[in-house]
């Protein structure tokens, strides 16, 4: 009997359409569980008894566990393979959803979305590297990025939408219940449709480096994200997470299989993709914090019509990424997009209206967004081997979490100073101070467009050796 062919290293066009839709659906709830909750918050704390710690906690179990666990999501994906870590992943963020929409206490909810999000950052940076391995480079990988970004976009927008709509007509239990039910076609569809993983890639997680890097960005990450930096725990927590993740680089040299390979330390696509990211989280998370805190205390916008508002943003920035993966050099026009809209939507006049003060900004802000999310995707694993993928996608999306908090920190400190004056004339303190917020998201936005501008004249070609040179050249 003749010997069983190879299978094909990139699946057909069918079976890939399908694959593809699986694991953008996949990125799809998992950003859709970062905002699905917010507006459901309250319904939350009358239902459970919940004080406002308890409901912040609600929120940030989810948002720590998933950004500081995705470079160690990458790496087991890199490790004990992908197809199965994403399986397992999905599996983690089921139970933690089903867990979830169970009515039993605060503490049990805050449980279940800690669970959600570990589920979440072994299941995102798994379906990343499968989504590379589906796809062979050039135009179809672009494309493939593209449609990652709009799922991305599109999960953002639709948690705020679904949560109001859901928790009015249901209870806010539903908006957990819906992720659990969504992971059900997918856990079912993946064994058919995903190819088994390549067998000997196996070996030991690096454990000191990764309770290291964890507890350091969870340190960092939660201590960037307390409202108030000028108490003892806000100033202290950041510095001692700079601390654990600086000690990283002595323990990661001594360790025999390092969290974070070395490889990606000295690749500049991995290090310029990662630099840039960071800016990008700050500006991305910013200005969905100002946005609806100026429509709903300035303007006095509803919950519901401060997230129907913002369509046309998530609508842009879906376009965008779609786009963005076709096209060439879409970084520094991206960042360049972004800067202009927020300048322009940081008037933020008192009486503004939709049609002639927001729409046109938003748009502006949403299509800089996609074109250049998906290009810095791209560089965060450009030419990385298939052994390293998944930690290298871990690691970029980490990037952009951790400049969230950064980020949000930051401009909040700038609006803080005229929004606190807030008394008799609060709504036009406010406003002041969500302007100084935006005008300084725009400036980094311009730092960043220089930033990416550089990395385009210098480093373009000195590119370290891949053989998947396309996403620097056709992306950025």
């Amino acid at each position: 009997m003749p010997a069983a062919l190879p299978p094909s290293p990139h699946p057909p066009a069918q079976r890939s359409g399908a694959v593809l839709a699986l694991l953008t659906t996949a990125q799809f709830l998992v950003v859709l569980n970062t905002s699905v909750v917010n507006v459901a918050l309250p319904a939350i704390g009358s239902d459970l008894g919940s004080g406002q710690s308890a409901l912040t906690w609600v929120v940030s179990a989810y948002v720590l566990a998933f950004g500081a666990l995705l470079p160690v999501g990458g790496r087991l994906a890199d490790l004990f393979g992908s197809r199965r870590v994403f399986l397992t992943g999905l599996a983690l963020f089921a139970a933690g959803s089903l867990a979830a929409g169970i009515p039993s206490g605060a503490g049990p909810l805050i449980a279940a979305r800690a669970v959600q999000g570990v589920g979440a950052a072994v299941l995102s940076p798994a379906a990343l590297a499968l989504l590379l391995a589906q796809s062979p480079p050039g135009p179809v990988r672009g494309r493939a990025l593209g449609l990652w970004g709009a799922a991305t976009a599109a999960g953002g927008a639709a948690g705020v939408l679904l949560g109001g709509v859901l928790t009015d007509a249901v209870g806010w239990w539903s908006v957990f219940a819906v992720s659990a039910i969504g992971t059900v076609p997918l856990l079912l569809s993946v064994p058919r449709l995903v190819p088994r993983d390549a067998r000997g890639r196996t070996g030991q997680l690096d454990l000191p480096g990764a309770l290291i890097l964890t507890a350091g960005l969870v340190l960092l990450v939660y201590g960037l994200g307390a409202r108030d930096g000028s108490t003892t725990l806000g100033m202290v927590l950041p510095v001692a997470g700079v601390f654990l993740l600086l000690n990283l680089v002595s323990v990661e040299r001594r360790a025999e299989n390092p969290l974070i390979p070395p490889a990606l330390l000295r690749n500049r696509s991995v290090v310029a993709g990662n630099l840039l990211m960071l800016p990008l989280g700050m500006v991305w998370l910013g200005t969905f914090f100002f946005l609806p805190l100026y429509q709903q205390k300035v303007l006095d916008y509803d919950p519901w019509e401060s997230g129907l508002t913002q369509l046309p943003l998530a609508a842009a920035l879906m376009a965008a990424s779609a786009l963005a993966g076709r096209l060439r050099g879409t970084l520094v026009p991206g960042f360049a997009l972004l800067a202009a809209g927020l300048f322009w939507l940081a008037r933020l006049p008192l009486d503004g209206t939709f049609l002639t003060d927001l729409l046109g900004p938003t748009v502006l802000i949403g299509l800089g967004l996609g074109l250049a999310f998906v290009p810095l995707t791209a560089l965060g694993v450009t030419g990385v081997d298939a052994d390293h993928v998944g930690v290298a996608g871990g690691l970029v999306n980490t990037t952009r979490q951790v400049g969230g908090a950064l980020g949000l920190a930051v401009l909040a400190s700038l609006a803080a100073p005229a929004a606190g004056t807030a008394g008799a004339a609060g709504p036009a303190a406010l406003a002041h101070g969500y302007r100084r917020a935006l005008v300084g998201a725009a400036l980094i936005a311009v730092l960043a467009a220089i930033g990416a501008a550089a990395h385009r004249r210098i480093g373009t070609h000195a590119t370290t050796r891949t053989s998947e040179p396309i996403e620097e050249k056709e992306l950025s």
